[in-house]
């Protein structure tokens, strides 16, 4: 098979299109036919070796995909031939990648794609809802009526974080920029706060005069001391980005006023969690509220064109490589 790979860590020019050999399935396993995979960033920093993970070279990279079964362990039920499928937690971990022809996946880590759903559009998002999900529920505790500010709002993960907390019955506090206004407010965000306002902050707090309950920083900034002084009684801070961060934490008064501050990587999410996250994802694909901004397809040939995009900052929208599976 045709796979994107490395046979060392480093920059995207170490990854290579070529072929490996085809995997072969243990019993509790499924083979998948892939269609698309993603890119995201947490793939580049398996590939450079800044984020620690096994590791087996040659390492095919990517973790999400979109393809259809074509066969199974013996010992595999609920997965059969011809099923249209997705997956968000390979190329980590000791597994091989998403971005070949095809892949082996753990049947406990893959899921039923819901009729109807665009592959791309499916694969675009498995990544950001599933973080999206696992910071508002499994992290956060949210709770209906509370209110929940979303930084970067009108990004991938930031969307995703929106959608759900609205429908959840929050109420969503959304920052962005003003481009993204008009989807976010169609997402469910209650008030919208244009992010280059030089009162931002004194906007959210009109926003919230009560304090904030959850407040979630896609952008990477991790400002602490200002969302500690946003926070209510025993409001959360949940940090889901930014790796290189060193934020300054204002301990006394995130004590005094009972709040919590709690991060997480999805890379450490159990198989259960990321089920329950996928059997939301598959709530909302089906009734097609959950769909990406914006998709840009590359060949699987050019996976390594397709990093150097994300290293240097220069992607527009989501990059989904084809197999042509």
């Amino acid at each position: 098979m045709f796979a994107a790979y490395i046979e060392q860590f480093g920059a995207p020019d170490q990854i290579r299109h070529g072929e490996l050999p085809a995997p072969r399935p243990g019993p509790a396993d499924v083979i998948v036919d892939v269609e698309v995979s993603a890119v995201n960033h947490v793939d580049t920093f398996v590939r450079s070796g800044a984020w620690r993970t096994d590791v087996r070279l040659p390492f095919v990279i990517g973790r999400d995909l979109v393809g259809t079964v074509t066969s199974t362990g013996s010992s595999v039920v609920g997965f059969s031939p011809g099923d249209r499928v997705w997956c968000n937690s390979l190329g980590y971990a000791g597994r091989q990648g998403a971005a070949a022809e095809q892949a082996l996946v753990a049947a406990d880590r893959l899921y039923h794609l819901p009729e109807g759903v665009a592959a791309a559009d499916a694969v675009a998002v498995a990544h950001p809802a599933a973080t999206a999900h696992l910071a508002l529920f499994t992290h956060g505790r949210l709770r209906v009526g509370e209110t929940v500010v979303v930084l970067g709002a009108g990004g991938n993960v930031g969307s995703a974080l929106v959608l759900m907390a609205a429908r959840a019955g929050a109420r969503v506090v959304a920052v962005a920029g003003a481009g993204s206004a008009e989807r976010v407010r169609a997402l469910g965000a209650a008030e919208f706060v244009d992010y280059r306002d030089p009162d931002t902050v004194e906007r959210i707090r009109r926003a919230a005069p009560r304090g904030v309950d959850m407040y979630l920083d896609t952008s990477a900034r991790n400002d602490l001391t200002t969302a500690v002084d946003l926070l209510a009684r025993r409001g959360r801070i949940v940090l889901l980005a930014g790796l290189d961060t060193t934020p300054t934490l204002p301990a006394g008064r995130l004590y005094v006023k009972d709040c919590s501050v709690v991060g997480f990587a999805i890379s450490q999410a159990s198989a259960d969690e990321l089920a329950d996250a996928a059997a939301h994802i598959n709530l909302l694909l089906a009734d097609g509220s959950l769909r990406p901004s914006a998709v840009h397809e590359m060949p699987l040939s050019e996976a390594a064109a397709a990093h150097r995009l994300l290293d240097e900052g220069k992607a527009r929208g989501k990059i989904v490589l084809r197999t042509g599976a």
